[in-house]
């Protein structure tokens, strides 16, 4: 018998390579072939609709991991075995089978724990435009994809290609070569390769919203700001947030008491900034210059929601009745409401919004943002994006009405801003995913939440595994965080590994600057690691937040090194929609342990060039110990962790030099992602020549001493531990330019 890769309905079940994948599959399932490997499938009604929830099979006893979206702004993951546990609006399943072999039964026990033995197979709904479909399961396991329009006026019988299905071996690969194939085949979004990639992700930035919320101002950016350079290190990048707009709320009377809820309700009444920001001692354009000059800022970003502000414009305003705006209810979906309501929405349910005519959205967005970059801004963080979806109502639905807006809003950046200066933010719908064409940065979870002490564990979670599907669309920003918090060292070893910009939201004043130089470099550049940051493979099917035992790996690449941080998020929060396990045992937080292998980190053979003997070192961040690690071992380095905690893992494949001298950079030993510092090393008969940046204490691996280190054709001291092979040297510069280090033995 011959097997297959493309997916096949056979007996009324949906086989992939051989595997059954769904039973009791539905006589009116359509499938149609997409690539040798990939197909669509789709379904028939009998009769038209705006809604339709068609069944694909019966799924079980099949480790998946998916992501859904509880309430109506973020994605978050949920694992399981079984449709039952698939929540409604789910926009991408992922699940684990037993790879059959026929030529080796005795697979290596480190590859077979390493998951070489697998088959990934991905399930994504998509857009049919103008029909969006998402996955769901129901009590009896049955997985189901709901289609809708958003219209009650757009109707269909026919799901044509709603659900895209594909296998690999990696799945890593499976993910980014499925939205490759699906940005080329429905060629209304890019793959992030093709995107430009906006410059202020690699500089180190402050955004002003946990800092000051609404009430952000000119004094308080300055002081922010001077206190920073007071610590010695300044943002690069500044994001004023929401407060500096000019809005009216028609909903909160002086004197009268406030109702939850209402704030949201708020709409824009110009496109100018507020009387905070214009008066007679500035206006904004005077205060961005201001702040560039004296504070060494490059970029300055400005918020702005995706309908103008919450509750969109105010269609009274005569500065915008040029927009034709009218008063729109939002409908939300039943997914949204068969899940988690949102405050917000309700809000606006019951107030209303603003919303400006798709024909004139451009004009609008042009308007304000050719307005902005004449004020100085560099570009926008344009936020509460997945609104749109709920005001589809006459405007063709939910996709047509995201697109209209999608494509203005990219069409204005590329024309107002030197760069593809654009943050978007609450913006997880498919709608939106699908619709990105030049956008290249994306919020990848909720917001930091710096007084929800329950929150901490499942942001770190969530963007990690969010990145998986995020990461091949958008950079996934891991959002600010605070360096003076309870949770600072959790959250900056994070962004290290994220692969994502470094900022931070401190009130002026509150900062730990021993966090931040782990981070920042003294010219305010970041090493950021190369991909998005995601969870290891041994890590997708397991649940880091409650299950009691999992620690999270997050994986990286930097040009010649890997990077893993591993963090022990179990015990300090519980996933929204999911039971907490109930116990008899002492809850009180414990050690968690687990094992770190160099091939926790994916296509490290790709980064290690010649002279690679297989094997690899591992630096120890927090510990500052050095493990080295053999190419066929099946022991790693156990690593233990206490709720809250974490190690970063500097992964370097180790070279060999004259047949007899082990060597493996490390980088700048002082920064969580240390090997992000080496940008080139060249191995020669008897030395090694390494291009670095710095300042900082670099670290190398040696089997033997060397005889002498040169930087910049200087010689330097060294300091070499044989117990370990730990070589370090200090690149002592007030600046972060290249160093050139060699090594001669």
């Amino acid at each position: 018998m011959t097997i297959t890769a493309l997916p096949v309905v056979k007996n009324g079940c949906l086989m992939i390579r051989g595997k059954i994948v769904l039973t009791h599959v539905p006589s009116n399932l359509v499938l149609t072939p997409c690539t040798s490997g990939s197909a669509f499938l789709g379904a028939r009604s009998d009769t038209p609709g705006s809604r339709h929830v068609f069944d694909l099979g019966t799924l079980v006893d099949r480790r998946f991991v998916c992501l859904f979206i509880p309430k109506i702004w973020w994605m978050i993951p949920r694992v399981g075995k079984s449709a039952r546990e698939i929540p409604m609006e789910t926009q991408m399943l992922l699940l684990e089978a037993e790879q059959d072999s026929v030529v080796d039964l005795h697979v290596q026990e480190n590859e077979e724990r390493l998951g070489e033995n697998k088959l990934y197979i991905l399930i994504l709904p998509l857009l049919d435009e103008p029909f969006r479909a998402s996955l769901q399961g129901t009590p009896s396991d049955k997985l189901q994809f709901c289609y809708e329009s958003g219209d009650p006026q757009v109707e269909t019988c026919q799901a044509s290609k709603s659900i895209f299905v594909n296998s690999g071996e990696n799945p890593f690969e499976l993910i980014k070569e499925s939205i490759q194939i699906l940005s080329k085949h429905k060629g209304t979004f890019n793959h992030l390769e093709n995107k430009k990639i906006p410059a202020h992700l690699d500089w180190f930035g402050w955004c002003t919203w946990d800092a000051f919320y609404t009430d952000v101002s000119p004094d308080g950016i300055k002081q922010g700001l001077q206190s920073f350079k007071d610590g010695g290190i300044s943002p690069k990048f500044l994001i004023i947030d929401d407060g500096w707009q000019e809005t009216k709320n028609e909903f909160t009377e002086a004197g009268k008491p406030f109702v939850e809820g209402v704030q949201f309700a708020t709409r824009l009444s110009n496109i100018t900034e507020n009387g905070k920001f214009r008066n007679s001692n500035t206006n904004l354009k005077e205060l961005i210059q201001d702040i560039k000059e004296n504070y060494g800022l490059e970029y300055v970003y400005m918020w702005h929601a995706l309908a103008g502000y919450w509750g969109g414009v105010l269609d009274s305003s005569e500065a915008l009745k040029k927009y034709n705006p009218k008063l729109h209810y939002p409908i939300q979906s039943s997914g949204n409401l068969g899940n988690i309501r949102d405050i917000a929405m309700d809000s606006l349910e019951k107030y209303g919004v603003g919303v400006i005519d798709p024909e004139k959205i451009y004009d609008f967005y042009n308007d304000m943002h050719s307005y902005l970059a004449d004020c100085g801004a560099d570009g926008v963080k344009v936020d509460v994006q997945n609104a749109l979806e709920t005001l589809g109502a006459g405007y063709g639905g939910r996709i047509t009405i995201t697109r209209k807006y999608q494509h203005a809003l990219d069409e204005s950046i590329q024309r107002n801003f030197k760069g593809n200066n654009l943050i978007c933010c609450m913006c997880h719908n498919s709608d939106s995913i699908f619709s990105s064409t030049r956008s290249a940065t994306a919020r990848a979870s909720e917001d930091f939440m710096p007084n929800e002490p329950t929150y901490q564990t499942l942001h770190i979670a969530s963007v990690s595994f969010n990145s998986l599907f995020l990461g091949e669309v958008f950079v996934p920003d891991w959002d600010m965080f605070h360096s003076d918090h309870v949770t600072a060292e959790f959250h900056g070893a994070a962004r290290a590994v994220g692969g994502c910009p470094v900022y931070v939201s401190d009130k002026p004043g509150k900062h730990d600057f021993k966090i931040l130089r782990k981070l920042v470099l003294p010219d305010g550049s970041i090493l950021r690691a190369k991909h998005a940051g995601r969870p290891t493979r041994d890590c997708l099917f397991v649940d880091p937040v409650m299950d009691g035992k999992s620690l999270l790996k997050i994986w990286n690449l930097n040009k010649l090194t890997g990077v893993i941080g591993v963090f022990n998020c179990q015990g300090a929060g519980s996933w929204p929609m999911k039971q907490a396990p109930t116990s008899s045992q002492d809850s009180s937080p414990v050690l968690i342990s687990g094992h770190v292998n160099p091939f926790d980190v994916e296509f490290l053979d790709e980064i290690s060039g010649e002279n690679w003997s297989g094997n690899s070192v591992l630096y120890a961040f927090m510990s500052a110990t050095l493990h080295k690690v053999a190419k066929n071992s099946v022991t790693a380095v156990e690593v233990s962790l206490g709720v809250l905690e974490c190690e970063v893992f500097t992964v370097s494949p180790i070279k060999v030099l004259n047949k007899n001298v082990e060597f493996a950079p490390i980088g700048l030993i002082n920064m969580y992602n240390s090997g992000g510092a080496i940008e080139e090393c060249h191995i020669l008969r008897d030395s090694v020549t390494i291009k670095a940046r710095g300042p900082g204490i670099f670290g190398v691996y040696s089997s033997v001493r060397p005889t002498h280190c040169k930087v910049d054709n200087m010689e330097e001291a060294f300091i070499y531990v044989p117990e370990s092979g730990l070589l370090t040297l200090d690149l002592q510069s007030s600046s972060s330019s290249f160093k050139e280090i060699e090594i001669v033995y």
